[in-house]
């Protein structure tokens, strides 16, 4: 930390400024250098300059970048994200005091860095999700019925359209792993109960599972505290467990998606009662690369890798476990404090119906 370009230089802090709601930390660096032990309240303030004067500090006059607060300085930039919010970061300032005096002309090469990736991969998504979409949109309104078509050309059409939802849903899971590879995977954390949240992730993965021939039940859920989450989200990381067992169960098998409190945690489980599955392939569910070179394709290792960091976005953990009656893919979520049970529930925006 805060050392000169000619050695390691220190990680920048991250926090991410949503669209709407309060700021929330992406690592811990950033409350090190803001010298504070929570991020402060922002009443009718956004952005940097918010976010800076909530904390105590105040801009170097003719520098845009550096913000000061006693014996500290920092270098402060943020960068617009897809969806509306703001990718903070900062670094201490590397040099002394009297090398400070200084004006700085150019932000840290590691915030650019950072900064520069970020807005490559919005570019990038941007680009290829929005040319996908335009097929997907064409395909669909020619199978809207009004045009009459031939069978080969309706199944040709039918092909077309569900390749672009893969290919979309493929693009989404590979962008957001990037980011958060980055620490910054957008979450839009509320309050809300969890039944509505695993509800919907069954009922998006039912048709999945019919085809499948594998029963797929949300099993009946004992009293569970609310969370605060991003139901998008955790939504999402089910359905991956879903779709990951799916891929290697066998007809006639049964899926079972179920949740208990476990201390000051919530646990979601998703439950495979079938032939149990080697043991390498257990200790290697959430290992991108490791089962993207050994499968030979990506789409499953990276939708279950983002699921992890999905979780681990909200402070959880995952895990695998199998036996001899079957194989279990389990998140965990800690229970919202007990000052914020007071709160009013939040809808679940991120919600996918």
């Amino acid at each position: 930390m805060g050392e000169t370009s000619g050695s390691n230089e220190a990680a920048p802090g991250l926090a991410l400024l949503p669209r709407q709601g309060t700021p929330r930390l992406l690592g811990p660096l950033l409350l090190d250098y803001l010298g504070l032990e929570a991020l402060p309240p922002m009443p009718g303030a956004t952005g940097i300059d918010g976010l800076m004067a909530a904390a105590g500090f105040l801009r170097r006059d003719g520098a845009r970048n550096l913000w000061e607060r006693e014996d500290r300085t920092l270098l402060v930039g943020e960068e617009p994200l897809e969806d509306g919010g703001r990718l903070v970061w900062a670094l201490p300032v590397p040099w002394s005091a009297s090398q400070a005096a200084s004006p700085v002309s150019q932000a840290s090469p590691t915030g650019e860095r950072v900064a520069d990736r970020v807005r490559y991969l919005s570019l990038a998504s941007h680009d290829l999700r929005g040319s996908l979409a335009n097929i997907r949109s064409y395909a669909a309104l020619l199978l809207n019925g009004r045009i009459p078509l031939e069978p080969k050309a309706q199944r040709g059409l039918e092909t077309i359209l569900r390749n672009a939802d893969r290919a979309l849903s493929f693009a989404q899971d590979f962008f957001d792993s990037s980011r958060a590879d980055l620490g910054a995977l957008a979450c839009e954390r509320e309050r809300q109960q969890l039944l509505p949240i695993l509800d919907a992730a069954v009922e998006r993965t039912r048709a999945a599972a019919s085809a499948a021939n594998v029963a797929l039940a949300l099993d009946d859920l004992p009293e569970l505290p609310n969370v605060e989450v991003d139901a998008g989200r955790i939504q999402h990381a089910v359905e991956s467990f879903v779709h990951h067992l799916l891929g290697r169960a066998q007809p006639g098998e049964s899926l079972h998606v179920r949740a208990a409190r476990v201390g000051h945690e919530v646990r979601v489980e998703v439950r495979r009662d079938g032939a149990a599955v080697p043991e390498e392939d257990i200790s290697a569910v959430f290992q991108c690369e490791e089962r993207a070179f050994r499968e030979r394709k990506l789409e499953d290792p990276l939708r279950v890798f983002l699921a992890r960091q999905e979780v681990e976005a909200h402070g959880g953990q995952v895990g695998a476990q199998a036996d001899a009656g079957g194989t279990t893919l389990f998140l965990t979520l800690p229970v919202s404090l007990a000052a914020s049970e007071t709160r009013e529930l939040g809808h679940p925006a991120g919600w996918q119906a």
